[in-house]
């Protein structure tokens, strides 16, 4: 029956606007408008955005102006509607100029939607919504909203004593996206204002923004659903259900949730560290609630389960101080003095820049009488291990070269020495 009643309405609507006289006539003001209106911003759009594009500063302050700028369009024609719907308030009826005013209608809030969205940076999901939102304000402009909504609040479906209808899933869903995504919005300017503090140490940042995130965003669901009309103690019948699934298909989800609180608040590990996880070497780039974000000198991200920072042995050289030792094992002829090579390799070392000779100096120290060399290890300290390893013994090693090089000291390589022994004459072992 509501669909039904629906389809009349479109009827008698049709019937009663759009076959007539002045339909034409403002059909032709609004074509004339769009005409207009497209020259205009040709001429205007390019030199106006070029001139925003120079601005500095917010990222999503600049895509809405660029936005605005590109619909000029929209803004032109609906001030020329505009004009003309005065022109027609003061000479005409109002079933004569209806078509101008919903088109006003129509155009302005197409200009002020599509703008707006493009706050958000998925275009697929801006553009959805923007449609959408669109959508709905068309039905409202024409009249239309009542017999929709109708129609769609009687098809439904009675689950006990909750009624279920089309309109009602449409509603919770559109407003639980928009109270969520406000809440995601509102998590990020507080987590930033957070991570700003200086305060605070980087572990309980992270901690004080998920907690942030998660509370908004529990919020928001709640406050959609009793927006809705729905009784949240009618959902205690799904609590043993979401109990079972938890208990079973989520438990890893839930023991990395767990655990990366764990990690946040005993303060492990924290971004910036650098860490080694079995063959893992790397900084810590960001605390997720299920992984963390490990990226290595090669440059590839790791995404590492919290779990496995609390279950598996985990090397952190930037744990208590930023400080680390590093060796570095060479060789030197059998005629070398020990102490000068010992002297030439500290003053050598000092003289790398990564070396932290305002911690602790470097040391050298003679280790073994090896089989073809004087045996020496290096130890020098650096302060930045998430700049690499390698490449700063790498350093050293090219300046012990040439360091040595000029002194003389040469770096021997194994000789072995093989002795041909001439072999007994075997006598003539058989007679012909």
């Amino acid at each position: 029956m509501d669909v039904r009643q629906t389809i009349d309405a479109f009827e008698l609507w049709f019937r009663t606007f759009v076959f007539s006289e002045w339909t034409l006539y403002q059909f032709g003001i609004i074509a004339v408008g769009y005409v207009a209106a497209s020259f205009l911003a040709s001429r205007t759009e390019p030199a106006l955005e070029a001139r925003a594009r120079r601005i500095k500063g917010n990222p999503d302050l600049l895509r809405v102006i660029i936005a605005f700028m590109r619909r000029l369009k929209w803004l032109f024609l609906a001030v020329w509607l505009w004009l003309a719907n005065v022109a027609l308030t003061q000479n005409t009826w109002p079933s004569q100029r209806w078509l101008v005013s919903t088109a006003l209608t129509l155009t302005a809030a197409w200009f002020i939607i599509s703008v707006l969205t493009k706050i958000i940076h998925n275009p697929t999901l801006s553009r959805t919504v923007a449609i959408a939102s669109w959508s709905y304000v068309a039905l409202y402009a024409l009249r239309l909203d009542g017999p929709v909504l109708s129609a769609l609040d009687g098809l439904a479906v009675n689950l006990g004593a909750v009624r279920l209808s089309l309109f009602l899933v449409l509603k919770a869903a559109v407003l639980a996206v928009a109270l969520i995504w406000v809440a995601v919005l509102v998590g990020n300017v507080l987590s930033r204002w957070v991570q700003r503090s200086g305060d605070l140490s980087p572990s309980i940042k992270v901690l004080i923004s998920k907690f942030i995130k998660i509370g908004l965003i529990m919020i928001a669901g709640a406050i959609a659903l009793s927006a809705t009309g729905i009784d949240l103690t009618a959902l205690t019948i799904f609590s043993g259900a979401v109990g079972v699934g938890i208990g079973f298909g989520l438990q890893k989800v839930v023991s990395n949730f767990i655990s990366g609180i764990i990690i946040l608040l005993d303060k492990s590990i924290k971004p910036g560290d650098t860490i080694t996880l079995g063959d893992t070497f790397g900084s810590i780039r960001d605390l997720r609630s299920r992984f963390v974000s490990v990226i290595t000198r090669d440059g590839k991200e790791y995404l590492i389960p919290n779990e496995d920072f609390i279950s598996q042995q985990v090397v952190n050289w930037s744990f208590s101080s930023d400080y680390v030792r590093i060796d570095v094992d060479f060789g030197t002829a059998y005629d070398s003095d020990p102490h000068e090579v010992a002297r030439i390799a500290i003053a050598t070392a000092s003289t790398v820049d990564r070396v932290a000779n305002n911690y602790r100096a470097p040391v050298c120290w003679l280790t073994c009488f090896g089989a073809s060399s004087l045996d020496f290890r290096l130890r020098f300290w650096i302060s930045d291990p998430a700049n690499g390893l390698t490449n700063v013994r790498g350093q050293v090693l090219m300046a012990l070269w040439d360091a040595f090089k000029e002194a003389g000291v040469s770096i021997p390589f194994p000789h072995r020495e093989i002795i041909m022994r001439t072999p007994v004459e075997i006598k003539q072992s058989r007679q012909d």
